[in-house]
């Protein structure tokens, strides 16, 4: 092994530069281009970015079918920026807080001409980064050059696409006893991922048989509901229901994976709900901001089990995709453990939207 960062290294050095609104560069199939994320877009660097090239906005076509755009690749849109539009205009394009007070953002002229795997590896940076779907390219003849010139990281197509796909490899750091309301037997154990990216945890109860089905359940991270007792969802409940079930029968394992907002994080998740203000539901308010129904990654989860020396479970959820990618990643899904907890009339309609659209069991 070399001193030098490998492909994994390199790309959380990439997300952390796009978060901060510096450019990447991005290479492939003889071309190269510039990368930065509009949401940290600065009037700055985009008057550089100009002076290199003729700029491109890429979006999700999710965001680009609220747009009316035209999404010609697929599953992404490229839309040429006008040399007029500013750093607004993009982040207008980008964020759909103001689609209601201002809908009207075109005409957008839509490329059709050339791959678009350049555009669909910085989509997924920035997804990958928890900022808004939506990046400007600026292409560029030598992207290896200007990459050292300006001391920018350097990326590969080759090397970035699969490795967006892959689940980083996780390492158990430490564990330790921790008295709970829900047993006085519990221990926490916590998992870093070799990619930099946010540590996950085990919350053990009693000692579970390794050799039996483990009564467990994947809790994605909720900040609003698990600790701020939100009445939009039913997270809170859900943890503290699990807890107790796994407390009263002696044994089991809660995964507390920090997949904020179905994945896509914090921020996104506040844009989401500002979004439910104005009267779209939890599927609707994610396909505006550009992303999918959920972006999270179970087999995070199905990997913790397996390095905890499980490989049979009673699976506590309402979400029958959690038990398909259980099955998928070689865990044997016994019993399914309905978890119905947590209803108010303010969750009425987001429970509603969950059954309906995402198929979860209510």
């Amino acid at each position: 092994m070399t001193l030098a960062p490998t492909i994994t290294e390199r790309l959380t050095r990439a997300r952390g530069d796009l978060r901060m609104g510096v450019p990447v560069v991005l290479s492939g199939g003889g071309r190269a281009a510039l990368v930065v994320a509009v949401e940290a877009l600065t009037a700055e660097r985009l008057v550089a970015l100009r002076a290199l090239g003729v700029a491109e906005l890429a979006l999700t076509a999710r965001r680009a079918e609220t747009l009316k755009a035209r999404a010609y690749d697929g599953d992404l849109a490229r839309i040429m920026v006008p040399l007029e539009a500013d750093v607004a205009w993009l982040r207008a394009l980008a964020d759909p807080a103001d689609d209601l007070r201002m809908p009207m953002k075109g005409p957008l002229r839509s490329v059709r001409e050339g791959p678009a795997d350049l555009h669909r590896a910085a989509v997924g940076l920035a997804k990958s980064a928890h900022l808004l779907p939506a990046a400007v390219l600026v292409p560029v003849p030598n992207g290896l050059a200007l990459a050292a010139e300006l001391g920018l990281t350097f990326l590969t197509l080759d090397a970035v696409a699969p490795a967006l796909l892959l689940l980083s490899p996780l390492h158990e750091v430490t564990s330790a006893r921790l008295p709970m309301v829900a047993s006085d037997a519990g221990r926490v154990h916590i998992f870093r991922p070799e990619d930099g990216g946010d540590e996950h945890y085990a919350i053990e109860i009693g000692q579970p048989d390794r050799n039996a089905p483990v009564l467990a359940r994947l809790h994605s991270a909720c900040f609003t509901g698990d600790v701020l007792g939100s009445l939009k969802c039913d997270c809170g409940p859900q943890l503290r229901a699990a807890l107790a079930q796994m407390g009263a029968e002696g044994a089991g394992v809660l995964l507390y994976l920090n997949q904020e907002g179905r994945g896509i994080g914090l921020a996104n998740k506040m844009r989401a709900y500002s979004l439910q203000d104005q009267g779209f539901d939890t599927v609707e308010a994610n396909h505006r901001l550009g992303f999918e129904d959920d972006e999270r990654d179970f087999r995070i989860g199905a990997d913790i089990l397996r390095r905890m020396g499980f490989s049979t479970v009673r699976l506590l959820t309402n979400n029958p995709k959690k038990l398909a990618m259980m099955e998928t990643c070689g865990l044997q899904v016994v019993e399914r453990v309905p978890l119905h907890v947590g209803q108010t009339a303010q969750n009425a309609g987001y429970l509603a939207t969950k059954a309906a659209k995402s198929g979860h069991l209510l």
